[in-house]
């Protein structure tokens, strides 16, 4: 008899399934599953891998495009990095030593713009730990930093981690430090804050650079001590352009606790200023991204869903039903309502005593099936005239 922590229900189990087809096309529909990426330079984000066979610990961090990952390394034990921005694939260059490509063989020794961290190495979080974690007995989710791209822990941010999490993104206390500026967006557009963005005034910053300086209903500003938070660039507030907002909002002396990862709401890049004192400013701390919406992990994911439903409308199953006359199209028909009738009797009878189904009671079920379309081939061989 099965344990109490072994028994699923089927519904369990077709629903994750469900879920991680849906979550594994989303980040792969998105890249190229046939054409090493390389061609197109620093890819803007796609699903890469990091290759412990070829790269081992100790060594130089490398990564590889998806198709790679197929092609050039299958057998090998792989790191799944999820999404990367500005990654162009090292398969086969000189970290790779004896490997050579086989989609792209002439590379660059090396990608000099490329970014690396521990991830390439298997580990992640703060707590420099691998992902599934074998030792780890805490049930908690990864989540990923839109800046520097890692994934941490939720009990490691520093800060509690909100109910609708998948539909934001969060910028980690570390890559918050390093950029002191958005400390001050963070006390207008996140958290509590963040009901702020309804009022009339807030709306206007949607706008590329037409916000209204004449609006006074801006929250208020965050502060660390009781210095203000200067733009981190060559211009001074003085020189800043009349239209910038984050000058506006560091005016209004907003405070919050500079400690903890930051949950951002939906659309919250399009707050962000955009003159080009603020350009230069992101520019200067590699954060222009932020800027670009069709940057995010979830546009990525949602033009991999388009590729996916397109890709569809092309499915060879369905193509060589096309291509079958009416009286074969209806018995393939009838004889997958017949199949799912049976199986739906048959997991029925298992729900009404309670019973778990196992593998071998499904494995029974199809082999069940293939015996008797067997014995109705054989009948109709036999009385055919």
């Amino acid at each position: 008899m099965m344990s109490e922590e072994q028994t699923v229900s089927l519904v369990d189990v077709l629903e994750e399934d469900e879920e991680l087809e849906e979550e594994a096309s989303a980040v792969l529909a998105g890249s190229d599953s046939d054409h090493c990426s390389y061609p197109q330079g620093y890819v803007k984000r796609q699903a890469l891998y990091a290759c412990s066979t070829c790269t081992p610990k100790g060594g130089e961090a490398a990564g590889v495009c998806l198709a790679c990952s197929y092609k050039c390394h299958e057998g090998h034990d792989l790191f799944e990095l999820y999404t990367k921005r500005n990654f162009r694939c090292d398969c086969g260059n000189r970290k790779f030593n004896e490997l050579q490509c086989k989609l792209h063989p002439e590379k660059e020794e090396v990608n000099s713009l490329n970014k690396y961290s521990h991830n390439f190495f298997g580990v992640y979080c703060t707590c420099n730990r691998p992902y599934p974690d074998p030792d780890d007995q805490v049930e908690d989710e990864m989540i990923q930093c839109v800046v520097c791209e890692d994934w941490l822990h939720g009990r490691h941010l520093g800060c509690v981690v909100p109910d609708c999490v998948e539909l934001q993104e969060m910028i980690c206390e570390s890559c918050m430090n390093k950029n002191p500026l958005l400390w001050t967006y963070a006390a207008h557009l996140s958290g509590k804050h963040a009901a702020h963005l309804s009022v009339p005034g807030a709306a206007q910053v949607k706008e590329e650079s037409g916000a209204d300086e004449s609006n006074t209903d801006l929250p208020k500003k965050e502060e660390k001590g009781d210095d203000v938070i200067e733009p981190s660039c060559k211009r001074s507030r003085e020189e800043a352009e009349p239209s910038c907002r984050l000058k506006q909002l560091q005016a209004t002396g907003q405070k919050r606790v500079q400690s903890g990862a930051v949950f951002w709401p939906s659309a919250w890049r399009s707050k962000l200023c955009s003159c080009s004192t603020c350009k230069e400013c992101l520019s200067e701390a590699g954060l222009s991204f932020l800027l670009d919406e069709s940057d995010t992990v979830l546009a990525y994911e949602n033009e991999g869903k388009n590729n996916e439903q397109r890709q569809q409308g092309h499915d060879p199953l369905m193509s060589a039903l096309d291509n079958l006359n009416r009286v074969q199209q209806l018995e393939i028909i009838h004889g997958y309502n017949d199949m799912k009738s049976e199986l739906k009797d048959f997991l029925q009878r298992f729900a009404a005593e309670g019973k778990v189904v196992t593998p071998d009671d499904i494995r029974q079920f199809f082999e069940q099936q293939q015996s008797r379309k067997r014995r109705r081939d054989d009948a109709g061989r036999f009385y055919c005239t």
